[in-house]
């Protein structure tokens, strides 16, 4: 049970939101309280296993809710910051005893000075009650970036070799890494989330709606680094299926094809059929078998999902019924069946965990402070993999969204069951910690999709418009300390994406505990004040700073206004296009101004009007420097020009999201040998590096 505020209007329904965390308002802005309702909030507390549909089942519920939390001693899992005992041990008896069985397998007596981890805590108090709880003792904050780093940001699906099979791979990723670090001096490389996808025809390309968020996907893997792949026996059809990846990668790169991952994956899979077959010699079963035991049940899981999908389909809710549930005889049944299938989805999973610590292993070489950023998504696919496996943890008839607000009056689903709080907090956040410990193993550090989901998230009940949601509050303490816990473990840094609208003293806690932001130039206004662009010393310190996102964009887009005419031609503009493009070319002419009062636009005769684009967006990244930002990313698309968004929010087939390749400013795509050759690129990095600084842009 989540405490929370009581209801504002006190009534019975309202108090028993507040027992459970289900929010009866919100605030759509900083001026207007709105009501969420009753339908909504009886549905929220539904998805939390709570009755309240009649005044009968509400009395009862909230009687009991109440007693609950009067007799109650510990709540399931409480806290201890930096060695400190839990805060809720204050509100003992006195002369409580306690019993504490700690991760390593000791037994105390103190809540003090506990080693980090997640440990058992046993309470009896002097009249013979008693109480058990999931004790997390965290770091009390984590560390800081070691210095000040710049990288590249980029969606690994886009960015094609020579060698590649019609998209961007792992073995793209490690030269990458291996350029960026030893050439352009950079210290990390974010990509898109590689969550495994939910398979279908077709899949949706989204890496932000994943069947697994555990499990990266295999259509990533460089299949020519597959040490069995030299020995396979067919080599005839491995060479047809090596000219079908060809003639598929000469169709995005040289005839302006999209990408198509479901044709990628069809020849991969085909292929690695091919080498499966090959034996493992006893080195490397050796090492199959550790990642098999190391992965547990939540592998086995996974892998029996995928083989369930490949005979009943990729939504486990159409499945026969006995197959919905993962621990099901009939389940087990099935998993011994199809074990050839299941060892063979095992065995993907082991080689793309081989190659992405390659390309971690290779960034640190290269001289990367932190080498690989991975991106977490907010959730998973309802019918995927993760969603049936962990069933018991998530809300049944709930997506996430966002609520109604000035920028989209009609909210957002998202398509995403969130994690119950109930269950996380009853199991000591077991599902969320082995998440974060699997996306942890070979990253230098974790990027969190909104990362104010670690607080609270709008549930839409399902069937519903999102504006029928209501804010669902979790233990944001818990949450963040088991993330602060695996983050320290790992040696790795966490950026939460903290863009749009943020409960108040939310950025404040995750700043407390060591979390980096994330700071857009765009959206970097004196929102309190004048409105104007924020000028670059009053930035914060603690935070990735950026042009842009995949979400947003290009640089080169914003300043020229491309991105306005593309809008128009979607028919997305909510105003007449006149008035789109005179207040973005307003936006920019603000920006370009203070580019040019600080001495940032370089080249140019008389400042922003004569200058070219090149020279605008290097003087965007000048302005980055001059901010106290620790980490300084850059956007690849605008390293080559590229004016097209990865993603067009608020599009379906309009627009070609997550399917285009990265290109220059004529819209030819750009490989990653072009990278290298790239007088614009080089000039860029050169101004990031510093080389190329404006006097008084070295920043703090």
């Amino acid at each position: 049970m989540t405490s929370a505020a009581p209801g504002r209007d006190g009534t019975p329904l309202a108090r028993l939101a507040a027992l459970h965390g289900v929010a009866t308002s919100y605030r759509p802005s900083a001026d207007r309280t709105a009501r969420a309702s009753d339908a909504a909030v009886t549905a929220a507390l539904a998805a939390l296993g709570v009755d309240a549909r009649t005044p009968d089942a509400l009395r009862h519920a909230l009687s009991a809710g109440e007693e609950e939390l009067r007799a109650r001693l510990l709540p399931p899992t409480v806290v201890g910051w930096g060695g400190r005992p839990p805060a809720a041990l204050a509100h003992l008896p006195e002369g409580t005893r306690l019993s504490i069985e700690t991760e390593q397998g000791e037994t105390r007596a103190s809540a003090g000075r506990l080693p980090p981890g997640v440990h058992i805590l046993h309470a009896t108090t002097p009249d013979g009650r008693t109480a058990q709880a999931h004790l997390v003792a965290a770091p009390a904050r984590l560390s800081a970036p070691p210095g000040r780093s710049h990288g590249l940001l980029l969606q690994l699906y886009s960015l094609l070799s020579r060698r590649s099979w019609g998209m961007g791979d792992l073995g793209d990723l490690t030269e990458l890494t291996a350029w960026a670090g030893r050439t352009l001096g950079a210290g990390f490389v974010q990509v898109n989330p590689l969550h495994a996808a939910v398979p279908g025809t077709p899949t949706d390309p989204s890496p932000y709606r994943p069947s697994s968020r555990r499990h990266p996907d295999p259509v990533h893997l460089r299949i020519e680094d597959v040490p069995e792949f030299p020995y396979v026996e067919d080599q005839a059809r491995l060479r047809a299926l090596l000219e079908r990846a060809a003639r598929l990668r000469e169709s995005v790169l040289d005839k302006g094809a999209l990408i198509d991952r479901d044709a990628v994956w069809d020849l991969k899979r085909e292929a690695l059929e091919l080498v499966h077959a090959v034996p493992l010699g006893p080195g490397r079963r050796a090492a199959y078998a550790d990642f098999l035991a190391d992965g547990g049940e939540a592998l086995e899981d996974y892998a029996t999902w995928c083989a369930l999908a490949e005979v009943y389909g990729s939504d486990w809710h159409a499945w026969p019924s006995r197959l919905r549930d993962p621990r099901s005889p009939e389940t087990a049944r099935a998993r011994a069946r199809l074990m050839d299938r299941v060892d063979f989805h095992t065995w993907l999973a082991w080689l793309t965990d081989a190659q992405l610590a390659t390309a971690q292993r290779t960034a640190r070489d290269a001289g990367m402070a932190v080498g690989l950023i991975h991106d977490l998504a907010v959730g998973v696919h309802p019918g995927g993999a993760d969603a049936w496996a962990q069933q018991e943890y998530l809300a049944a008839g709930i997506s996430v969204g966002a609520p109604p607000d000035a920028f989209n009056p009609h909210g957002q689903d998202w398509g995403l069951p969130p994690w119950r709080p109930d269950r996380l907090a009853a199991c000591g956040y077991a599902p969320y910690r082995r998440l974060l410990r699997a996306l942890f193993r070979h990253a230098g550090a974790l990027r969190i999709d909104h990362v104010m989901g670690l607080f609270r998230l709008w549930w839409v009940p399902q069937g519903q418009p999102p504006t029928e949601g209501t804010y669902v509050r979790y233990d944001a303490e818990a949450m963040l300390a088991v993330l602060v816990l695996e983050a320290a473990r790992a040696g790795a840094l966490v950026i939460g994406e903290d863009l749009g609208t943020v409960e108040p003293g939310v950025r404040e806690v995750l700043h407390e505990r060591g979390v980096l932001g994330t700071s857009v130039l765009w959206f970097e206004r004196d929102w309190e004040g004048s409105g104007q662009p924020l000028p670059p010393e009053r930035w914060r310190a603690d935070c990735l700073a950026t042009a842009t996102t995949h979400d947003l964009p290009p640089t080169a887009a914003r300043l020229t206004g491309d991105h306005v005419e593309l809008r128009d031609r979607l028919g997305l503009l909510t105003r007449p296009l006149d008035q789109e493009r005179a207040a973005a070319a307003a936006d920019a002419r603000e920006w370009l101004a203070l580019l040019t009062r600080l001495g940032l636009l370089k080249g140019a005769s008389g400042g922003g009007p004569t200058a070219s684009e090149e020279l605008e967006v290097q003087a965007v990244h000048r302005f980055l420097l001059r901010t106290p930002a620790r980490l300084i990313g850059v956007w690849l698309p605008d390293a080559v020009g590229d004016r097209r968004p990865q993603n067009l929010p608020g599009t379906w087939d309009e627009y070609p999201n997550w399917r285009l390749p990265t290109a220059d400013s004529d819209g030819r795509p750009t490989t990653l040998e072009d990278l290298a050759a790239s007088p614009r690129l080089h000039a860029l990095m050169d101004v990031v590096r510093g080389r190329d600084l404006a006097p008084g842009s070295e920043g703090s």
